[in-house]
């Protein structure tokens, strides 16, 4: 058992570090996009699509981003009691606390497969003047939602090593 939880840690630690890595460029993507949405309605006609890929965009950022953000801690905590706690009563804590995190990331990536699939079913269109079509967007979230899934396993599994006075 704590050869697959180990392997099971290196490979989506792994995974979601490269794409976490490559996703922090993806300011610099949004950043391009807005100077290009300043300098068209400055000197040309204004473009109808740079508001709806800044959003795509950061959407895509965040959700992609978020299981590096897990995996580095990067996560909000509330450290008033945490920070004094052993490492020990850390990992009870949130060998806990994670089952209420793995039920949230699983009620949105089941919120986001049905979504994906109307989008898909009825060819959904944002209701802009661009009108691009909302699926490509709604797949990243169901992957980025799978990935989070992964990485708070990934972390519970850490925590039972810590218990058991193991290096993950």
């Amino acid at each position: 058992m704590q050869g697959f939880m180990r392997s099971y840690i290196r490979i989506v630690d792994t995974v979601n570090r490269r794409i976490g890595r490559v996703m922090m460029y993806g300011v610099f993507v949004m950043v391009a996009i807005f100077i290009w949405s300043s300098v068209s309605k400055t000197f040309f006609l204004p473009s109808l699509w740079t508001l709806e890929v800044a959003q795509f965009a950061m959407v895509a950022y965040y959700i992609m981003g978020g299981p590096y953000s897990i995996q580095l801690g990067s996560n909000v905590r509330m450290d008033l009691f945490y920070g004094n706690w052993s490492v020990k009563r850390k990992a009870q804590v949130d060998g806990i606390t994670i089952f209420f995190l793995i039920f949230y990331l699983g009620v949105l990536l089941y919120g986001a497969i049905d979504s994906t699939a109307y989008s898909l079913q009825y060819n959904e269109r944002s209701p802009t003047a661009w009108r691009p079509y909302l699926w490509p967007i709604k797949v990243i979230m169901c992957v980025g939602f799978f990935l989070m899934l992964l990485q708070a396993i990934s972390e519970f599994f850490k925590d039972m090593l810590k218990l058991r006075g193991e290096e993950a």
